[in-house]
């Protein structure tokens, strides 16, 4: 697996590299964000680590064009802790995000939770069930695609395993907890926002604009409730 590091700082960078070449990963450094762009551009980058606050090009632009053309797991760095950043940047696509000063355990442990749950997850196969439909949609597991009146959606891993979830529990009301233990695969701290934005986004690819929450339903002081047409 092939990671990209776009960070200003060396120090920082240099750690981050030794650490993930310790785990067998290969890595590319980049010390601004055009550096890194045109790394991307030029090489088959299975999983990025950005830094927000970079010269040139910041880490959220540089996102933003990644997700242009990719579905790679991105983790997000920075120095700021703010609730309005960390919403900017799963807004626009990134899997984590994690607030300076940084632990390198943490960090190697979340890259490979991402390759894992983004990669092994698409992989697996489904055997009971291949096809699951409701309403307009189709989900083809084998194929990990959705389609909404035979029209391709383009959806990235967790939205997929999100939609997926629902479906499979199609009807059911769902909190925000056991949405996030489930599709995160991991404990649940209250931070409802990353919830909120993948919903959201998953709502924007797969209800008509004029029919929101067509498909998901918001129940009041609970969570979420998945109704297909029939």
């Amino acid at each position: 697996m092939k990671i990209l590091i776009a960070e200003d700082e060396k120090d920082i960078r240099e750690l981050i590299k030794i650490h993930l070449i310790k785990e067998g990963y290969e890595v590319l450094t980049a010390e601004n964000g055009v550096e890194a762009l045109e790394l991307f551009n030029s090489e088959i980058i299975d999983l990025a680590v950005l830094d927000v606050n970079m010269p040139k090009l910041d880490g959220f632009n540089l996102l933003n064009k990644i997700r242009k053309e990719s579905k790679i797991p991105v983790i997000l760095l920075t120095a700021r802790a703010s609730d309005e950043d960390k919403i900017l940047g799963l807004g626009l696509g990134a899997d984590d995000y994690l607030t300076k000063p940084i632990s390198m355990v943490e960090l190697v442990a979340r890259v490979k939770a991402h390759f894992r749950r983004n990669y092994e997850y698409i992989d697996a196969k489904v055997e009971e069930i291949t096809v699951m439909e409701s309403g307009d949609l189709s989900v083809n597991l084998d194929q990990c695609s959705v389609s909404k009146k035979g029209e391709l959606l383009d959806l990235n891993a967790k939205e997929f395993k999100l939609l997926v979830y629902f479906m499979k529990n199609e009807g059911k009301v769902f909190t925000k907890k056991q949405i996030y233990e489930e599709v995160w695969e991991d404990y649940y701290y209250g931070d409802s926002n990353t919830i909120m934005v993948y919903i959201s986004r998953l709502r924007n690819k797969i209800e008509d604009k004029e029919n929101k929450s067509e498909y998901i339903k918001t129940i009041r002081g609970i969570g979420y409730r998945f109704d297909g047409k029939k």
